[in-house]
């Protein structure tokens, strides 16, 4: 399985954190699974413009926690890790970019039924199906 990582360089987020949080949230999800690799570190850096060492320092911490697992010469895959993470851990896994969402929308003047709005069409566009009892933006 490939994995396309969505690199944002102007992002205040260290490049390396947008690579450990992307594994993670794909592993607690099960976008990957025990046993997929990952890009090689040269590989990843040249397709995103990347210094090879932020890439492999990414690795190393995702490595250290136990998510990844290094391979002698297939390089780096996912480690076989404990069970699916419940939705409360993957929850969890959100929660501070939703916490930065809400302190930018309380600093723009915002009211929450705007923030709201705008967050149910950006998971509208992200292919996420709204709940029920809501309507689309």
């Amino acid at each position: 399985m490939s994995i396309d990582f969505d690199i944002l360089p102007s992002d205040p987020v260290p490049i390396y954190r947008q690579i450990v949080d992307q594994v993670r949230r794909r592993v607690a999800s099960g976008g990957l699974a025990a046993g997929d690799e990952l890009p090689s570190v040269r590989a990843l850096a040249q397709a995103h413009a990347i210094n090879p060492m932020t890439v492999s320092k990414a690795y190393s911490l995702l490595e250290a926690e136990g998510l990844l697992e290094r391979r002698r010469g297939m390089g780096m895959c996912v480690a076989a890790v404990r069970s699916a993470r419940s939705a409360s851990q993957r929850l969890a896994l959100l929660e501070p970019a939703l916490q930065a969402a809400a302190q930018q929308a309380r600093e723009l003047g915002l009211s929450a039924e705007q923030a709201q709005q705008l967050f149910t069409h950006c998971l509208a566009r992200a292919g996420l199906p709204s709940g029920p009892d809501q309507e689309e933006p």
